[in-house]
């Protein structure tokens, strides 16, 4: 049920360009790459075969001294060349990859010559024709970067992909789709990338498209991926979807992400960094036209919040701190890119799922950000989607509205007086938009509301003596609140009855 298969020699205008071991040549379009999709779909899932013994000794360690060899890069005499990652011990099912030129595709084959690697490495045990685990695009050749050393977008791990932001550096991911992510007492499913199609680049370009096959136990799917180098990277991204049985869940668009603490909440002496995460909040931008930013929560239980809506505009993970000094680390998750999902068309209704897992260390991801749709689809009912993803340093499409900028928590009451027992202050900051044109005297108003609890004192203060014109504390108390269930909050700033900030809404657990 592949588009082709076999090998043979590489005709003459493959093999003047091509470093590598080239299978026998197939015509190839996104239309045939769906139509294998619809046909896997209507037959049994085939899972991958038993992974070699070998790769289970490919530790993080092992694998990290296997490094490949430029020499051979694919589409190595274009401007966008493409290396691949070996397999290893978390990375063991492999991805057969193609080379398209002018609508042929050729299987690049693998060999470990392709790759250096220590003369003990458990790789070198491993059966010939093992095959790559993904790909990474490198910078374009004769550009500011050495190509050679550093690449702006990897394919690497179940559906998993990720892109450098605007300021250079990788962070959270995305992937092709979610499989019933925090459903009670049913096993999250992890389709996965069985075959990429990467086509060579126009000369001089700043583009380049794969197309992928996507195959699980309850989905199969074509996706194709244009993606741009610029300012950071854009991803249009086209998606054909056949549903083999019921999801429970089906997260479109999901954005995957790490959030362990920041300034709002943070155990004593837990870590001697004062935040660590590669994003602390989730922006949307409804149908509707509301801007919501809700900050990131590490909690004490899997937590699944939704937010309905009807054709939204647009939603992200964001890493909006970019002041190295409130993570004083050599990682740079100041640095990290902010990730927002534009949706291409009408999405209809559903919900932006938001999934918060605890954790207890920074080396796994525990946030989850995905369009729900109210309807789940119906096996054999094919799902259409596109929509463009902006790896940015912050959301493609900021509003003129003020933004909330820091969230903190502390014990409620006054300093230097007694403290009220159970009461919890919040204090939240916004920056900038109307705020910074107030005229002297004139204050911002609140009204800010919970889903439990009373509010016992509130009040706006300048947030002097930052001198930053159009920056404010909304400050409240918090009280009444009985028992662990979380505490769904809400906030805008007004003046003269006009909105002038986003919407900040947050959940809060009682501790």
């Amino acid at each position: 049920m592949a588009l082709a298969a076999g090998a043979g020699p590489a005709p003459a205008a493959w093999a003047a360009s091509s470093r590598f071991a080239l299978g026998a040549a197939f015509p190839f379009s996104f239309e045939t790459l769906r139509a294998l999709a619809r046909r896997k779909a209507a037959a049994p899932y085939a899972p991958p075969p038993p992974a070699p013994a070998a790769l289970a000794e490919l530790d993080y360690q092992a694998w990290g001294q296997i490094k490949f060899d430029t020499d051979h890069a694919l589409f190595a005499d274009g401007p966008l060349p493409v290396t691949f990652f070996h397999p290893a011990k978390f990375f063991q099912d492999p991805v057969k990859i193609y080379a398209v030129d002018a609508a042929e595709a050729r299987e690049v084959i693998y060999d470990q010559g392709y790759f250096h690697m220590p003369a003990d490495s458990p790789a070198r045990r491993l059966p010939e024709g093992v095959g790559f685990a993904g790909f990474r695009v490198q910078e374009p050749r004769g550009g500011a970067l050495d190509w050679r050393t550093n690449d702006w977008a990897a394919f690497l791990g179940a559906s998993y992909f990720r892109a450098i932001g605007a300021l250079g550096q990788y962070g959270l991911s995305a992937r092709a789709v979610a499989i019933d992510t925090a459903v009670y007492q049913r096993p999250e499913e992890f389709p996965r990338f069985t075959q990429f199609f990467i086509e060579r680049p126009a000369a001089g370009s700043d583009n380049i498209t794969v197309s992928a096959l996507l195959e699980g136990p309850s989905i199969t799917g074509a996706c194709r991926f244009h993606m741009t180098r610029g300012v950071g990277v854009l991803m249009d991204i086209d998606q054909t979807l056949f549903p083999r049985r019921p999801v429970a869940r089906l997260g479109l668009a999901p954005l995957t992400s790490m959030y362990w603490f920041s300034e709002t909440v943070k155990s004593t002496a837990i870590d001697w960094r004062p935040e660590v995460h590669d994003s602390d909040g989730l922006a949307m931008w409804t149908g509707a036209g509301e801007h919501i930013w809700r900050p990131l929560n590490d909690p004490a239980a899997v937590i699944v919040s939704a937010f309905g809506d009807e054709n939204p505009k647009g939603f992200g993970l964001l890493q909006r701190d970019r002041n190295f000094d409130h993570y004083l680390d050599g990682v740079y998750y100041d640095r990290r890119p902010s990730l927002w999902v534009e949706p291409k068309g009408q999405w209809g209704k559903g919900a932006i799922q938001l999934v918060e897992i605890p954790t207890d260390d920074e080396i796994s991801d525990n946030i989850v950000a995905a369009w729900v749709p109210e309807t789940p689809p119906a096996p054999g009912t094919p799902i259409e989607l596109g929509y463009r993803l902006h790896w940015l340093a912050d959301e493609p499409y900021p509003s003129d509205l003020a933004r909330c900028v820091a969230t903190r928590l502390g014990r409620g009451g006054q300093p230097g007086q007694p403290r009220p027992a159970g009461v919890r202050k919040f204090v939240v900051e916004f920056l900038g938009g109307p705020l910074v044109a107030l005229p002297f005297g004139v204050k911002p108003e609140m009204s800010p509301q919970t889903s439990r609890g009373r509010f016992t004192d509130y009040r706006m203060i300048e947030a002097v003596p930052d001198g930053v014109p159009g920056h404010w504390r909304a400050e409240f108390d918090l009280a009444d609140v009985s028992g662990p269930e979380p505490v769904e909050l809400r906030l805008q700033l007004t003046v003269g009855g006009k909105i002038v900030t986003e919407t900040w809404a947050y959940q809060y657990h009682p501790f």
